[in-house]
């Protein structure tokens, strides 16, 4: 386990949006650059960038035409090894978004792959042996390529998926995961990682973690293996690398496949979409909501099982929002996101902070831009100042890759730097109280000390440190004796005393 990641705050960085530094509308690499003091300043200790290689854009990146070549938009491979050295002399670490299950169909290991002829990338890619034979139970593309045969694709039609084996090989065409070709796809990936690592780069964040062996069976055993055999070449090889699956199912990715931390992903009524986006049905029960009648037991009933099941092994990891999701600010106010991400950031594991998130930047609904549809409104330009966009970029507003807040009240950082009650200076000191007290760190423990259903507050144990919430508009009491424990931090009213825990309406207290 990288012992860096102990103390991680994570920063995620979508860099077409984050600061522009040519007037092109884009961001870019020595936007970043320019804006490690702020990341550093606000608490984040590290960096995960989404995908920044070279690309024909059709998925924002996610479809890769050249694994070890940077996006020219933003700069050069010369500029992104800038980033990782200047991030380094500021304690921060990066980490790069590894997209190892498909290539766009631009990828030279594509062009060569569709031929008619056998070479070295024949079987690089899933491929039926007829050019009318299906891919049962997969989404496929025919008579677009030289071969006779079809391909299989992960996800839209511009990516092709690559082939690590089939674990149940039903057709003659399927490869096993040991096949010599399956092999080399896995050891291919293996070489991109090496390239960047010896680069600077800190480890990778994982797209589509769960799917890279096909025909798996329900324990993932095939990809599993493949993640187990990459996980030991970081260990011999970078011992301080650090790898982060996109996966949600912390039991299979962080005691099975290796991997070191695993995200508590979003997904419709599942626990963590219960603590702030519970809308699906049109009444919003969020559990910090003040008014939503939200229900924490909803939440740790699946939480404290993989917890449990894992904290030996990983960290399950808290974040605020990502680029596949809608921005907590869709339904929660400034108040009630000072309380989630207080409880986000005193969870066990490594939390992420979506950039933007920390001043309460809005969903935009937007038309979709490359292949971003419904997530393209999380996407939009950091919001730095009240200047022209918003102080994202000097260019033309046309220029943007998307256009910034409209409103009178869009929120920024120049503003909110400036008022010690925002939300900013709320997120600073919440990551600074984390920073101190290594009981609220990542491998610290945690225990449920109180926790009713559809009752509150919430009180919770990290190592020695007692900390008590309530998101809702009533002020709530629990029997809890805190002992000689006296204040350390709070956000609104409460207090701890004659065996009762006291908190005001949307109130934080940490005892120490």
């Amino acid at each position: 386990m990288p012992k860096w990641l102990k103390n991680a705050v994570f920063y995620e960085i979508y860099p077409q949006s984050f600061y522009d530094t040519n007037g092109d509308g884009i961001g870019d690499f020595t936007g970043i650059i320019e804006k490690l003091d702020y990341i550093r300043d606000l608490g984040c200790n590290a960096l995960w960038i989404n995908p920044c290689f070279d690309s024909p854009f059709k998925d924002a990146g996610y479809d890769v035409r050249d694994y070890k070549k940077v996006a020219p938009r933003y700069g050069t491979n010369s500029d992104l090894y800038r980033l990782f050295e200047e991030a380094h002399k500021k304690g921060i670490h990066v980490l790069l978004d590894l997209v190892p299950g498909h290539t766009s169909e631009e990828h030279p290991w594509f062009k060569e792959s569709q031929k008619a002829e056998c070479n070295e990338y024949t079987n690089r890619y899933v491929w039926t042996d007829h050019p009318f034979a299906p891919i049962k139970g997969y989404p496929y593309i025919g008579g677009e390529c030289e071969r006779a045969g079809v391909y299989l694709l992960n996800f839209f039609k511009c990516q092709p998926a690559l082939n690590y084996g089939f674990l149940n090989c039903e057709e003659k065409w399927q490869l096993p995961p040991d096949h010599p070709d399956c092999i080399a796809t896995r050891e291919a990936m293996k070489d991109v990682m090496r390239f960047w690592l010896d680069h600077g780069c800190d480890g990778f964040r994982v797209d589509m973690a769960a799917s890279l062996v096909k025909n798996d069976d329900e324990v993932k055993s095939g990809t599993c293996a493949l993640w187990r055999n990459i996980r030991e070449m970081l260990d011999e090889e970078y011992p301080e690398a650090a790898m982060v699956s996109e996966w949600g199912d912390p039991v299979k990715a962080l005691n099975s496949a290796g991997f070191h931390m695993d995200f508590y992903l979003n997904r419709p009524g599942n626990g963590y979409n219960t603590l702030m986006r519970d809308y699906e049905t049109g009444e919003d029960n969020s559990f910090f909501k003040k008014d939503g009648r939200g229900d924490i037991t909803r939440f740790l009933e699946e939480y404290l099982p993989d917890y449990t099941a894992t904290k030996e092994h990983g960290y399950y990891c808290m974040l605020t929002c990502n680029h596949d999701t809608l921005r907590p600010k869709y339904n929660l106010d400034d108040e009630e996101l000072k309380l989630a991400y207080a409880f986000l950031f005193t969870m066990p594991g490594v939390p992420y902070l979506y950039y933007g998130d920390e001043i309460g930047m809005r969903y935009q609904k937007l038309p979709t831009k490359e292949g971003g549809y419904h997530r393209t409104g999380s996407r939009t330009p950091m919001q730095w100042s009240a200047e022209i966009n918003a102080g994202f970029s000097t260019g033309s507003a046309d220029a943007l890759y998307l256009p910034v807040d409209p409103t009178a009240d869009a929120p920024n950082v120049a503003a909110q730097e400036m008022d010690e009650n925002s939300l900013l200076n709320t997120v600073k000191a919440l990551l600074k109280l984390r920073r101190e007290e290594e009981d609220l760190q990542a491998d610290a423990g945690f225990e449920v000390i109180y926790a009713e259903s559809k009752r509150l507050p919430f009180v919770y144990r990290r190592g020695d440190i007692l900390i008590a919430l309530n998101p809702s508009a009533e002020t709530t009491t629990a029997a809890v004796e805190a002992g000689s424990r006296s204040v350390r931090f709070s956000i609104g009213k409460g207090k701890a005393e004659n065996g009762t825990i006291t908190l005001e309406p949307q109130s934080f207290l940490v005892l120490k």
